[in-house]
């Protein structure tokens, strides 16, 4: 037997039996579930990535056998899929042995002050919690780790700092930081995460509904948005529109070509109906019409 099948071996006999993998609390408000979908739906419908990757909301990983789980809220592994058979309890969350790796980034939306993105709230260390959000992903291996804060809710000196977005990078001693020291808080300005191939820009703008807010969004090494399905569908019936527009334009100055056409050469048959008219009067006086 190779390596590679004992090794899967062992994960498929893994008891998990014990492992909560859905609890069925709704955690998230608004803001957060929508931006959640915002960071998932553009990366499949733009096919951003190559593929095989996953991309997930709110969805446990699973880094140890005993324990819980940690939850970001947006996660994405590249690399790996999830498996075709959800009735199997190993393949409904994101079990590191199962997969064979951690994800590449992890993204926490900030919606209270007791998500423990950067430091413990009173509340977790009251249920005995030792470990902030950034040091298990940090402990873990997760590459980049994300902490987006669009209501401004951990705004300490040793939390976001008045930024609404900071990124981090994992190196030798931990996390080092990828945005500057005061964060991000400008619309438009982005930070490239090199291993994954796409960036995270702050974007204002409509997204399910007319009313303009703030987002965290995916972007290309120049800062433009990876497009959601509703905008690339938009974007295309726009430029079907322009496309349209111009073959009437093309249309109409043809018609207006030959009717330009035409008035032409009916001036040119009234000029000539009007000679032989002359003509015919030259005649009748006794005049050679060919002789004037």
């Amino acid at each position: 037997m190779t390596q590679q099948l004992l090794n899967d071996e062992i994960r498929h006999e893994l008891d998990i039996s014990h492992l909560v993998i859905e609890d069925d609390t709704p955690v998230d408000n608004f803001q957060s579930e929508v931006q959640q979908r915002l960071l998932v739906e553009p990366l499949y419908s733009a096919k951003a990535l190559p593929a095989p990757f996953l991309a997930a909301a709110n969805v446990g990983l699973f880094y140890k056998l005993k324990g819980e789980p940690i939850v970001p809220d947006m996660l994405l592994s590249l690399g790996v899929q999830r498996a075709e058979d959800f009735a199997q309890r190993r393949n409904r969350s994101y079990f590191v042995w199962e997969f064979g790796k951690v994800p590449e980034v992890c993204i926490e939306i900030v919606s209270n002050q007791e998500g423990d993105e950067l430091t413990l709230s009173q509340k977790s260390r009251q249920k005995g919690k030792t470990a902030a959000k950034q040091v298990i992903y940090a402990q873990i291996g997760i590459r980049y780790y994300v902490v987006f804060d669009p209501l401004q809710q951990i705004q300490s000196r040793d939390a976001m700092n008045s930024a609404l977005l900071r990124v981090w990078s994992i190196s030798a001693d931990g996390y080092s930081e990828l945005t500057p020291p005061s964060g991000v808080s400008t619309i438009g300005q982005s930070v490239w995460l090199n291993a994954v191939g796409l960036g995270l820009t702050l974007w204002e703008g409509e997204f399910e509904e007319d009313i303009p807010r703030l987002w965290l969004r995916w972007c290309n090494q120049a800062g433009q948005v990876i497009p959601t399905g509703a905008e690339r569908a938009a974007g295309a019936e726009a430029r079907a529109a322009v496309a349209e527009a111009r073959a009437v334009g093309a249309e109409v100055r043809a018609v207006g070509a030959e009717v330009r056409a035409v008035g032409a050469e009916t001036r040119a048959e009234n000029a000539e109906a009007k000679a032989v008219r002359l003509a015919e009067r030259l005649q009748a006086l006794g005049i050679n019409p060919d002789g004037v």
